[in-house]
């Protein structure tokens, strides 16, 4: 039997335990996807207690918490930290099979070097040793990102954010670490949602001009991109839950969004030959700027409206969608390849159903220029546990190119989720030894232990041209 979360966790070969140990453990993090703050790295905040930093706005816990019997009032309520922070410790025991428990002791291991397991017993002791540290200055937000070697932190932002942290970070010698932003345009694209007009409105007076017709959307999006450029971004983020392409006219669109803004409800159709059409407007937009196009596709979200009355969207309440139609997926990237307008795209499919899909189409795509130019993006969300993430690399081990895969983000609001990279490459380490000691792969070691440190960091370095990183 082997002990709970030691030096070789989920590596159970020699040959695993090497590539971790001598190669993958070692590597800098390129976090290129999060949701994590900017203003709070820049103010190198410092947390009050574990509970804000671990409980506050992470819908992993509130679920698993919910599931378990805990009132709202302590999950997302008017309850105390230590409150909390015990209904959480009292939950974790139960989470046998669920990376929650994983995650867990491994956070409390790599920033706290606390090896007692969390439970309804030792709450109390482990609330205080956090809160204690917490205080001291290596533990506020820049201090947690060096202990994990975080080189690079790409945040998620909407087109009219005025990316203030993000200049004040890059002007300030004394930080050591790239934040850039990353463009978000789902706002501009929902036309069926009701909110829409008013953020069109709210787009005209950051861009200072009126946004009447389709034309005017274009021109104060692009706008938005350079700005964006300025500040840094090199990709873009885009969450399509229903993936819409119709066959349709840059004219049809411009009529459909003259009828939105006028109050009109539009059909299904039009919503989707509008959203057609924008899609196709933005992806020739960060061709032009070289940016990385990334596709997050396949939440059903806010699916308990009672809930999303109460707390609002982004509280865990979402699901996986039913899978996507993916020629409808081909035919958008084959309408920007037509013209040699298909940015470097990285596709994250939520449903496992879809993996061997997307990855097979993916491959209809890659240019021969460009190495992995369209990428299956990492286990995202609901998939970004053991199983989820074997199933995605193992999709594309056997229909696309591991090797060049740009490997894990945590996709996360925490500054405390960064064990979630070590998390896969452990996971990463032992597929690769498993084919080995299968004779499924000759026992180069050297050769795959290069592969190793490129997934977990060159691919991605090279691929987003951060040049000026350093091992």
């Amino acid at each position: 039997m082997k002990k709970f979360l030691d030096q070789d966790f989920l590596l159970h070969n020699e040959t695993a335990k090497t590539l971790y140990h001598e190669y993958a453990a070692k590597m800098p993090i390129i976090d290129f996807h999060n949701h994590l703050s900017a203003q709070e790295i820049y103010e190198n905040k410092q947390f009050n207690d574990i509970s804000e930093v671990w409980l506050g706005g992470d819908h992993y816990k509130w679920r698993a918490m919910r599931t378990l019997g805990v009132a709202e009032d302590i999950v997302t309520g008017p309850a105390s930290a230590k409150e909390k922070f015990a209904a959480w410790a009292k939950s974790v025991p139960y989470l046998v099979g669920n990376p929650l428990y994983h995650w867990t002791h491994m956070e409390l291991q790599r920033y706290f070097g606390i090896e007692t397991l969390l439970n309804e017993q030792t709450a109390d002791e482990i609330f205080e040793t956090c809160n204690a540290m917490l205080q001291k200055e290596a533990f506020r937000v820049r201090g947690l990102l060096e202990m994990q070697q975080v080189q690079v932190v790409s945040t998620t932002d909407d087109p009219v954010d005025d990316l203030k942290y993000h200049q004040l970070i890059a002007e300030d010698a004394s930080i050591d670490l790239q934040v850039l932003p990353t463009f978000r345009p789902d706002k501009s694209v929902n036309i069926d949602l009701s909110w829409f007009n008013d953020w069109i409105d709210t787009l005209a007076g950051v861009v200072g001009h009126g946004i009447d017709e389709l034309d005017d959307l274009f021109q104060a999006l692009a706008s938005r991109m350079d700005f964006f450029v300025d500040a840094g971004a090199n990709a873009s983020d885009n969450g399509l839950d229903v993936f819409a392409y119709a066959e349709s006219t840059l004219e049809e669109a411009a009529a459909i969004f003259l009828k939105a803004r006028s109050g009109a409800s539009l059909t299904e159709e039009e919503v989707e030959k509008y959203k057609t059409q924008v899609f196709l407007f933005l992806g020739k937009e960060y061709h032009k700027r070289n940016w990385v196009m990334q596709l997050h596709i396949g939440a059903l979200r806010n699916n308990n409206t009672r809930r999303l009355n109460e707390l609002g969207p982004d509280t865990g309440y979402d699901a996986i969608n039913n899978s996507f139609d993916i020629a409808k997926l081909s035919k958008f990237l084959n309408a920007l390849d037509a013209n040699d307008q298909l940015p470097k795209t990285i596709i994250y499919d939520l449903n496992p159903a879809d993996n061997h899909k997307v990855v097979t189409l993916m491959q209809c795509f890659q240019d021969g220029v460009t190495p992995g130019k369209l990428q299956f993006g990492s286990g995202w969300w609901f998939m970004d546990q053991k199983d989820g993430m074997i199933d995605q690399m193992r999709a594309l081990a056997a229909n696309g190119v591991l090797s060049k895969f740009v490997g894990m983000l945590t996709d996360s609001r925490s500054f405390l989720s960064f064990p979630r990279h070590e998390y896969f490459r452990r996971i990463l380490c032992q597929l690769l030894g498993e084919y080995v000691e299968a004779g499924e792969y000759p026992a180069d070691i050297e050769f795959l232990g290069s592969v190793v440190e490129d997934i977990c960091y060159n691919n991605s370095k090279e691929y987003f041209g951060f040049e000026n990183l350093k091992l």
